[in-house]
């Protein structure tokens, strides 16, 4: 068989198990595995791992998908304590971050500093981050292959800072995390396994602004990161 056309049926097997596509980055094979990877070995034979500023280097001005094309100003890294103990992950860049180059600045980002203070920390003390690094068209939903292209750099992100912690921030960040269906109503509540850290689902602070009676549920998974912390 010509090896064209194996490789052909290979890839319509995949695409009816739900494979959506291919690629030869290595970060890809750990798409939700609850390990980090192994760190290297550094010349003098102590570990070292990857680190914020690598991965971003390797970022760079990102062209791999189409919301580069889609009026972004601004590549949204993330901000904060490269060796936090916290990590807090949203869906994706609103306007505000968008032009300011900063995750969580603008309503929703003051309502996440005061959950942040309430459990005795400051936002210079926890990494900020999102799912994606750009700013969705009229804050639309990411979409799968946008997720796909930028997920690997998250990945990447959480391995080299190590968080004993993740709070994932609503719906869509728990379940491009999780890789799940699940509302955030059933995820929440629940502690995961997640790369080397425990994760915590809760509701994204814009929610919170709409829906100021859920305050009590973001306070108790907020108790929960707490005393995660503490152990």
């Amino acid at each position: 068989m010509d090896p064209r056309d194996q490789l052909a049926g290979h890839l319509r097997f995949f695409e009816e198990l739900g494979v959506a596509g291919a690629s030869r980055d290595p970060q890809w094979r750990r798409r939700t595995g609850d390990e980090a990877p192994e760190a290297v070995a550094g010349g003098d034979g102590t570990a070292s791992r990857e680190t914020l500023d690598e991965v971003q280097a390797e970022l760079g001005e990102c062209t791999r998908c189409k919301l580069h094309r889609a009026g972004r100003h601004t590549i949204v890294f993330g901000v904060g304590n490269p060796d936090a103990d916290l990590m807090f992950v949203g869906e994706a860049p609103g306007r505000d971050e968008d032009l300011q180059g900063v995750p969580f600045v603008g309503r929703a980002g003051q309502k996440l500093t005061q959950i942040i203070e309430a459990i005795g920390l400051t936002r210079e003390q926890v990494y900020i981050a999102n799912v994606i690094k750009c700013r969705p068209p009229q804050n639309r939903n990411p979409e799968p292959d946008e997720v796909d292209t930028c997920e690997p750099f998250l990945f990447r992100q959480i391995d080299a800072i190590a968080p004993k912690v993740i709070v994932a921030l609503g719906t869509f960040a728990a379940r491009s995390l999780l890789k799940t269906a699940d509302p955030i109503s059933r995820l929440r509540g629940r502690v995961y396994a997640y790369r080397g850290a425990q994760l915590v689902p809760t509701f994204h602070p814009a929610f919170l602004l709409r829906n100021p009676s859920s305050r009590r549920e973001v306070w108790e998974d907020m108790k929960k990161v707490r005393a995660l912390l503490n152990e």
